[in-house]
């Protein structure tokens, strides 16, 4: 039996969970979340614990069994505690603001980089060269984070770009570089 699968889930006080068939909603603080489950997998509120169980042991019941208590545990931790990605910008020049609802990048090219702010992603910038990302929906956060890495992702050679706090940039070197140190 699936070992992630089979722990229950601890619903926190202020936290507000309704089951319907194989549709569930978590409501917290911090926001509320919907997603429907594949309708075989069975998930049961039983005190202040929600329990997912599996009909049998064919391979995909296995598999979703893990898939749906995590992504279960999930939506309650994001209306409580919220997901935060960092990203952190490194370039001569290259800076990020917020004005309003949108986050401005200028990132080298000869336009600057518009985003908006979502009303389930949110975005801090608390110096030019670090944006923060946080939200309820760890999947949309994750996502959001992607397309802002993406609009200039860190090159190897100087490591100029926008990458995730913690990512090592595995370096390059460069032509002139070979015989020289």
């Amino acid at each position: 039996m699936s070992r992630i699968g089979r722990k229950p889930i601890p619903v926190p006080a202020g936290v507000d969970v309704k089951i319907d068939g194989s549709t569930v909603t978590v409501k917290g603080p911090k926001g509320t979340l919907t997603q429907t489950f594949r309708p075989e997998i069975k998930i049961a509120l039983e005190g202040n614990e929600i329990v997912v169980t599996r009909p049998n042991d064919e391979k995909a019941e296995r598999s979703f069994h893990g898939l749906t208590r995590t992504l279960i545990a999930n939506m309650v931790h994001g209306v409580t505690n919220e997901f935060t990605k960092e990203l952190e910008i490194n370039g001569v020049g290259y800076r990020a603001a917020k004005q309003g609802k949108q986050l401005v990048m200028t990132l080298g090219y000869s336009h600057q980089v518009f985003m908006d702010e979502t009303e389930d992603i949110k975005i801090d910038v608390p110096a030019p060269n670090k944006i923060i990302i946080h939200g309820p929906d760890k999947q949309k956060v994750g996502q959001f984070a992607a397309e802002v890495r993406e609009k200039r992702p860190p090159e190897p050679y100087k490591g100029k770009g926008i990458k995730y706090a913690g990512e090592v940039i595995i370096r390059k070197e460069g032509k002139a570089g070979k015989g020289k140190k």
